[in-house]
């Protein structure tokens, strides 16, 4: 099990959350094995080696001005600055499966040291997450995986069943257990978020507490405010008996909350799934949304920065059970497939949202 120390910024000051469910991810973890990063987790690691000096650290989000990505690279940017690194950001402005190959191909002839990439598809980028590392560039995703064997290290914001569980009790206790509900996605190709709905349906599937409760449909928004706002739109006219829409982006679930909230559903449809505080503060405290769930997404960018440093640096290689130190997160050993957990989500409401800010 990876041993973290988990960080949230909250207004009073930096506490530690969590909420009593095993440490959870986001993305599939089918493909994991023994050895982090396919079979490039060779040679030896020096763990007392410091950080090289003027590491050039690139971050490739899954789209540049999401809210969500912003405030990850942003704690990129501040792990890169800590350690006198050279950090760069780069991406497109879609979401699409192959919307990033070009920008990988650049950041191979730039001589990038470490690319942290939240990969939109997980195997569109993988010709080019492999060039990258033929010439000797480490390869870090993060939030959203890429294949196991064209990257060296997943930074993964909190394990896969456990983000599924959150979402199914979230939404049970909200619409007492019983009624229809839907899911408002991402893209289709998203990693992380295909994953957790699997687990969601699993749980839904499975567990006697939930034997009342119906999936009735998954649509899509593509991270984009208005496609999501416009699905939201498109649920609620199609099934009008809707008890419940759980978006598990955070795109997504605040643009259903502005359409609910300025609606008749509001109050009538329970919307759940995983947001910011800062996007949320204002539906939570109108009614529209009694509460969501997350983790903190600075820290997520921050981990996966001191992760590339650590592997660029010789610290590690990401094999199984090597340890390294994230600056103020402290130490953390890497797991089975080359997957480094940042710590469970937190569920936000009226009585907790203020004491968060981001």
């Amino acid at each position: 099990m990876t041993r973290f120390r988990r960080t949230f910024v909250p207004l009073a000051g930096i506490v530690a959350v969590s909420i009593g469910l095993t440490a959870c991810g986001g993305t599939t973890q089918d493909s994991a094995s023994n050895s982090g990063g396919g079979d490039r987790a060779t040679g030896t690691a020096n763990p007392d080696a410091p950080i090289q000096d003027g590491l050039q650290v690139a971050f490739l989000p899954k789209q540049l001005n999401n809210p969500y990505s912003d405030i990850e690279v942003g704690g990129g940017k501040t792990a890169v600055e800590e350690f006198g690194g050279e950090y760069k950001l780069v991406g497109p402005n879609d979401a699409s499966a192959s919307s990033q190959v070009s920008y990988i191909n650049t950041l191979i002839q730039q001589g990038q040291n470490v690319i942290n990439i939240a990969a939109n598809d997980p195997n569109a980028v993988c010709p080019s997450l492999n060039q990258a590392r033929d010439a000797g560039i480490k390869v870090v995703t993060f939030d959203s995986d890429a294949a196991e064997d064209c990257r060296d290290l997943f930074i993964n914001q909190a394990t896969t069943q456990g983000v599924g569980e959150t979402l199914a009790k979230m939404t049970s206790e909200q619409i007492g257990g019983t009624g229809k509900i839907a899911v408002l996605s991402a893209t289709p190709n998203a990693t992380n978020q295909n994953a957790w709905i699997e687990v969601l349906k699993a749980e839904l599937a499975s567990k006697p507490e939930y034997r009342n409760i119906e999936l009735v449909a998954t649509v899509y928004g593509n991270d984009d405010d208005q496609k999501s706002f416009q699905e939201t739109q498109g649920l609620l006219q199609t099934y009008p008996d809707l008890k419940a829409i759980v978006s598990p982006t955070t795109v997504g679930i605040a643009a259903a909350a502005r359409y609910i909230s300025s609606s008749s559903y509001k109050g009538n449809v329970v919307l759940t799934g995983l947001g910011t505080p800062n996007q949320m503060r204002e539906y939570v405290k109108n009614g529209t949304v009694k509460e969501f769930a997350l983790w903190d997404p600075t820290n997520i960018g921050y981990l996966s920065a001191y992760a590339g440093a650590a592997l660029a640096s010789g610290q590690i290689t990401g094999a199984e059970g090597q340890k390294f130190t994230a600056g103020k997160l402290g130490e953390y050993t890497i797991g089975a497939g080359g997957e480094v957990v940042l710590g469970p989500p937190t569920v936000f409401d009226a009585n907790t949202i203020d004491q968060y800010n981001f």
